[in-house]
């Protein structure tokens, strides 16, 4: 029996609307509040797989807890309480249209594309010879659109800027923000023997002040390769040990799957998707170096629900 919670549809007092992302539901609260519930979905390739993975959102919302937590100091952020292990409530924010995605590394849909020929990304020009999973001389920021619906596509800092999708100003912070944090990350991967590779942070404003919104450094939105053995494998040219949702993609691929029209999600057996879960438990053991502790499942949907209601009522 698969526990997982892969679909919420509360009501909380004061409700005033709802948002059903591809892994999160969003409950708006009065004018101020956002409640985040992380499900178990997973998606990949943009499409939300059939079969939740157990203990997927708990280990999501208290990574995202930690990391906001320990970078407060660097930029404000919108978090005020997890009053479940899946949920984390807090300042209802107006959200910036782009993402901010920064890699320090090639990899993934970057390399995938470099390898087709690419020699630039989001404007930004790369350099001939470069191999899977080399490090980049400095980091570089590589922002997409937000799309509610679909691929979310690459731009350049300049057409965010020409577009008024960011005022210029907010947008020289927004960059200023997310270097300082991905070096925090990077900082606190490498006491835990973790390369963090690339990861993406969304932002948003609330009484023209610039929060941190979302959630940051979870094997969602960040990618994390081992460091012991990293030189060894890049120079043998030998895929990277990783802690990301990238195995799960690797997989769909060998199964024929990238989220193409007429392709089929193959068949998610619970021992498949008990192995993510195992996954996901050993990056938050790894990252935060805690002992994950299992939140009781029996009753999953009530019991998010319940302790929410009980902290809005406060």
């Amino acid at each position: 029996m698969n526990n997982s919670l892969t679909k919420t549809n509360y009501n909380f007092p004061n409700q005033s609307k709802v948002y059903h992302g591809k892994v999160r539901d969003v409950y708006s609260v009065g004018e101020d509040t956002l409640v985040m519930i992380a499900t178990d979905r997973i998606s990949a390739f943009d499409v939300v797989l059939p079969v939740g993975i157990p203990y997927k959102g708990q280990v999501l919302n208290q990574i995202a807890a930690k990391f906001l937590d320990a970078t407060s100091d660097i930029v404000p952020n919108w978090k005020q309480a997890t009053p479940d292990p899946m949920v984390t409530v807090g300042i209802n924010c107006d959200p910036f249209k782009v993402e901010m995605v920064i890699r320090g590394y090639i990899t993934g849909s970057a390399w995938r594309d470099y390898k087709k020929g690419a020699r630039s990304i989001c404007g930004l020009p790369l350099a001939e010879g470069l191999r899977e999973n080399q490090r980049f001389e400095t980091p570089i920021i590589t922002p997409t659109t937000k799309a509610d619906e679909g691929h979310d596509e690459n731009i350049s800092r300049e057409e965010i800027i020409s577009q008024g999708l960011v005022s210029k100003e907010d947008y020289e912070m927004l960059e200023q923000y997310t270097y300082e944090l991905f070096k925090r990350g990077t900082e606190m991967a490498a006491e835990k023997g973790l390369i963090l590779v690339d990861t993406k942070y969304e932002f948003g404003k609330k009484d023209g002040k610039i929060y941190l919104i979302d959630e940051i450094h979870t094997p969602d939105s960040s990618r994390y390769f081992y460091k012991e053995g990293y030189e060894e494998r890049f120079e043998n040219g030998e895929p990277q040990k990783q802690l990301s949702k990238e195995f799960v993609r690797a997989w769909l691929i060998e199964n024929g799957f990238q989220g193409q029209e007429g392709q089929q999600i193959p068949e998610m057996s619970e021992e498949y998707c008990n192995s993510v879960s195992e996954r996901y438990i050993e990056l938050y053991e790894k990252i935060v170096g805690e002992k994950f502790v299992k939140a009781n499942v029996a009753d999953l949907e009530s019991r998010s629900e319940k302790n929410v209601t009980e902290y809005l009522k406060d």
